[in-house]
């Protein structure tokens, strides 16, 4: 009796330690697990070892503007150049997280609190408005549009002709996303309800996509409608395709962020989570 309850305790250990094991062992995997592309998808590393990456935008010489989403003034905003050689461009910034090129400039924003929304041009930082937790920037060529990370943000336009800001759409929980798009949409995410709507001038907005893990970026390109995924682990890149199908396009990414076309096909998406930038095609291009 007593060496069979031994023999109980040493099997009820060894459960015990197969448990914790197999407790450390799923987040290695989480945080592991490689980036999957989907059939017909190829993706390769563009750019390594920039920290907190979030916001893109191209430039017409080649060269890439990227942000460094650090809070309490020091974030970054720095310029890759085709050699490879890295320019920083302005400092001292909160959480810049969104960037649009913009009548020859370059507008930023910053989410780390009541901030100004700068635009960079000729060298010089211009204030265009204040805004709470400024995430996403977007334009038509003439409107700016910007969307507020928080319990209770809004969606905007700015005119920066009649420098007239204009509240779109309040109340919205954890808004990180805009996109217009060349047809007139406009489209917006909100974080912690997992959807992505089209906004209506007159009504309801539109739901686009639920059932989201942390939406955080939307862009508009010929392939569709664009959608990163803001979660720690197993984040995706998904798109609306113009049949309104919903498909992944990438998985097990670790916080997604900014996605920008760069031409023939291809794209630049931001993995905050792993410092670097990939670059994904169709895998016949």
């Amino acid at each position: 009796m007593q060496r069979f309850s031994r023999l109980g305790w040493g099997k009820g250990l060894a459960l015990g330690v197969a448990v914790v094991a197999l407790g450390f062992a799923y987040p290695a995997w989480r945080h592991f697990h490689p980036v999957s592309a989907a059939p017909g998808w190829a993706y390769r590393e563009f750019a390594v070892d920039i920290p907190m990456v979030s916001a893109l935008a191209p430039e017409a010489d080649g060269s890439l503007f990227v942000t460094q989403e650090f809070s309490s003034h020091r974030g970054s905003l720095l310029r890759l150049l085709p050699s490879g050689e890295r320019q920083p461009v302005l400092g001292e910034l909160s959480k810049p997280d969104g960037l649009v090129m913009f009548q020859g400039g370059l507008v930023v924003s910053q989410e780390g609190g009541t901030l100004p929304v700068f635009w960079l041009r000729d060298g010089r930082a211009e204030p265009l408005f204040q805004g709470n937790d400024v995430e996403g920037v977007a334009t038509d060529g003439q409107l700016l549009y910007a969307i507020e990370d928080r319990p209770s943000g809004r969606l905007l336009s700015y005119d920066p002709t009649q420098r007239r800001l204009e509240v779109l759409r309040d109340g919205l929980v954890e808004g990180e996303g805009v996109a217009r798009c060349p047809d007139g949409r406009l489209f917006y995410t909100e974080k912690a309800k997992g959807w992505v709507k089209q906004w209506q001038p007159q009504g309801a907005d539109t739901l686009v996509a639920e059932g989201l893990d942390a939406p955080g970026f939307v862009q508009c390109s010929a392939d569709g409608l664009w959608i990163t995924e803001d979660a720690t682990h197993g984040a995706r890149v998904l798109l609306v395709q113009p049949d309104g199908q919903l498909v992944t396009v990438l998985s097990h990414l670790r916080s997604a962020q900014t996605l920008i076309a760069r031409g023939d096909g291809h794209y630049l998406v931001a993995e905050q989570g792993r410092s670097r930038i990939l670059e994904l095609r169709r895998a016949d291009r």
